[in-house]
């Protein structure tokens, strides 16, 4: 399972039918759901067979032999995010203010789906500003992320989300959903 999670080497050639500004769009409001806690609209992003993963200690682990901050199936991401809904996240009582900067934003690929077609593999930097009253944090790293495109519109199949000092012990990363 791991092979297709991290390898490159299997992407083919950027698939057609994705415009770029349209894709930027999508991940822009993608973060913004997130940054906003807009829990449902964030939610309706996701394909059914949606995968979610922050690996932790480097950024091509075997999620299966090693731990990881997050690694969600489609169930669990609900599951999350209902937890979440409740307002009973003490890590996050009271809520982080966030913001997400997103650049660089590249389009690796294609990868076959399961429903027979391609999904666009796109990868972006990013900077997370989250202002606590404890004070603020800056979290960096790159996200891959794989785009279907579904009745018109896209949906988002996977996102991996590589912190840059994910090597390191991490504080609370209660604002990730």
């Amino acid at each position: 399972m791991t092979g297709t999670l991290n390898s490159t080497a299997d992407l083919g050639p950027v698939p057609d039918g994705f415009d770029r500004a349209e894709v930027e769009q999508f991940l822009y409001r993608e973060a913004r759901y997130a940054d906003e806690a807009d829990y449902d609209a964030w939610e309706a992003l996701w394909t059914d067979d949606a995968l979610y993963w922050v690996p932790a200690g480097g950024a091509d682990i075997d999620p299966d032999r090693q731990m990881s901050v997050i690694y969600d199936n489609r169930s669990r991401i609900a599951t999350r995010l209902k937890q979440a809904r409740t307002g009973r996240r003490y890590a996050q009582a009271p809520p982080s203010n966030l913001r997400r900067l997103l650049a660089n934003i590249e389009f690796l690929g294609g990868r076959a789906n399961p429903d027979g077609g391609v999904d666009l593999e796109v990868a972006t930097n990013f900077l997370v500003i989250e202002s606590r009253a404890r004070g603020n944090n800056l979290w960096g790293g790159r996200t891959t992320y794989r785009l279907r495109r579904g009745d018109d519109t896209l949906r988002l199949a996977y996102k991996k989300v590589v912190l840059v000092d994910n090597d390191k012990a991490l504080s609370t990363l209660g604002f990730l959903i």
